[in-house]
């Protein structure tokens, strides 16, 4: 089964059992970022941005000290509160031996703090780098950073319990558009997926094959 024949039946799932309200405003939310003409991310040819962030162990990964060593996947996701990035992220762990031997490397970043990103990296056994970027200073570099609308906020804060801006350890309720870019060594996006869909991710199989052509 595909990642988002995975993620399909998870979307089912939420339909078939999540109250009316929960359903309505996270497709409202899904809609108006695709309806608002705005062209989200970085595009293909455009040179990525340059960053350092912490890693779960809090030691310092640049972007460009990677790419000195081979293309990066570079990943954002909404953290490891969401089940589909936890389903996106499992994936990729499936495939990271492959990623390696085309010589490139996997980084995940998320706007969640680094305790958050420890206790996330470990339950899911993620084996490549996940960073913390809790301001969303890279996600706005890579123009994928939005403000969680307020009725999403009322829905994840009374229903879901989570507090998000406590959860990211910042004074924003901001989460990136989940976005994944291909950079090859020299710095260039070589091909990019950016889905104001959440429920929608970039296939691993995509990712390899994109790879092979570099």
């Amino acid at each position: 089964m595909s990642l988002n024949q995975t993620l399909e039946e998870m979307k089912q799932q939420l339909i078939a059992h999540s109250p009316a309200e929960v359903q309505a405003a996270m497709f409202r939310s899904i809609r108006e970022q695709m309806e608002s003409g705005v062209q989200y991310g970085l595009q293909e040819g455009q040179k990525a941005k340059g960053f350092t962030l912490t890693n779960s162990l809090g030691i310092p990964v640049h972007l460009y000290d990677e790419l000195a060593k081979g293309p990066v996947v570079l990943t954002f996701y909404r953290g490891g509160w969401c089940p589909y990035c936890n389903a996106q992220l499992r994936a990729y762990q499936k495939v990271l031996p492959e990623i390696q031997a085309l010589g490139a490397r996997l980084i995940a970043v998320s706007p969640q703090s680094p305790d958050n990103t420890l206790s996330h990296q470990e339950k899911e056994q993620l084996q490549f780098e996940v960073l913390s970027d809790t301001n969303g200073l890279v996600a706005a570099f890579y123009n994928i950073l939005y403000d969680v609308p307020s009725y999403l906020q009322d829905i994840m804060m009374n229903l879901f319990k989570l507090d998000l801006a406590e959860y990211n350890a910042t004074e924003r309720w901001i989460l990136p558009i989940p976005s994944t870019f291909m950079i090859d060594e020299s710095g260039i996006i070589r091909s990019a997926y950016v889905n104001p869909d959440f429920m929608k991710r970039w296939e691993p199989e995509d990712i390899l094959a994109e790879l092979r052509k570099l």
